[in-house]
Parts: structure tokens; sequence; C-alpha cells
């Protein structure tokens, strides 16, 4: 089974688990089938991205990145410039995005979905992120947070202060699921 058909198997194990949300998986499906660069940047229509919700040991906080160009607070992530692996794509991009090392994979099944429109910038055409999010661990230390060049501020909020941060529905889906 190669990366592409692993990727389309979490997504339909997804959808067993989660099927209010199956317009939104079915349309990633597709997606992923019927485009061959679907996880390069050239691809103008949209591409995958890997995202990750990272909490620390207690669950109780989540790590979030003031986005520079959408100057929005957001789960770390990114481009897959070619990597298929999603997974691997969340975790390089929320070691890049925050400074956090050690992180721990909670579960390698997709933890959440969503696709999302982003705005003209620059050259860029707008486009859609096919965005898969899985669910990461770190130890809550503010030492350890770097901000990087993508980024406003990168910092540790409390789980009942996140939607003071960013009260948009994918947000918001994701933080009942951590309390399911």
């Amino acid at each position: 089974m190669d990366i592409r058909d692993k990727l389309e198997t979490k997504l339909e194990d997804y959808l067993v688990l989660y099927p209010n949300e199956k317009l939104t998986t079915q349309t990633m499906i597709d997606f992923l089938k019927n485009n061959r660069n679907c996880f390069e940047r050239k691809n103008r229509k949209g591409h995958f991205t890997g995202s990750a919700w990272v909490l620390d040991e207690s669950h109780s906080w989540i790590i979030m990145t003031h986005h520079r160009q959408l100057n929005l607070w957001l789960q770390p992530g990114g481009h897959a410039d070619g990597n298929a692996d999603l997974l691997d794509v969340a975790i390089n991009e929320t070691k890049e995005e925050t400074g956090l090392i050690k992180l721990k994979v909670i579960s390698e099944k997709i933890f959440d979905l969503d696709i999302h429109k982003i705005p003209q910038y620059n050259n860029i055409p707008p486009h859609f992120h096919y965005d898969i999010r899985f669910l990461l661990e770190a130890k809550r230390n503010a030492n350890q947070i770097k901000v990087s060049r993508e980024s406003h501020d990168v910092a540790w909020v409390h789980k009942d202060k996140v939607l003071n941060k960013n009260n948009e529905h994918s947000i918001k889906r994701m933080l009942n699921k951590i309390s399911q």
C-alpha cells in the first residue's frame, strides 16, 4: 500500500468516527484521487497541508502560533511540499514554527480535517488548503518556545482561553474533540 492509499484509508477511517463530517471528508478523498500533484504548492486549485493540535501533558494547554501572513492564532502546520506523509509534515512544521523538539504522537489517526480558502498573497492566487490535523503532545515549557519568521508570536494557551484567540468553527471543533 503506497502513502496515498494509506491517506485514503485514514480518511475513510476518520469518516467512520465522524460521519457528520462526510462532505468535507469525501471532498478530500476526491481531491486526493483526482489530483496527482495534490501535495505540491504548484497546484493552484489547492494542496494538502499537515498541522498539529499540540497538547501539554495535562491536556489543558494548547500551543498556538500567531500566523504572520493570515494574522490569526492557529495550530502549527504548513505545506506538504511533495511529502505525502502528512503526519511527518505536521511534526516538522510544529518543530519549525514553535521550537518544540520532543513531540509525542498521541495517535497516527487523523484528529481533524478542514478545507479553507487562502486569500491572494503577493503573486499567489487564492486557493484551498486541504488540512489534515494530528494530535500531538509536548511538555509545556516557555523556555523551549521559539517564534519563527512565519509568526508574530507562539504561546501555550489554556483550553479555556483558546476561543479568545480564535473562535473559528474548526478551532471550536478541535476543542470539542479533546473534551469528549
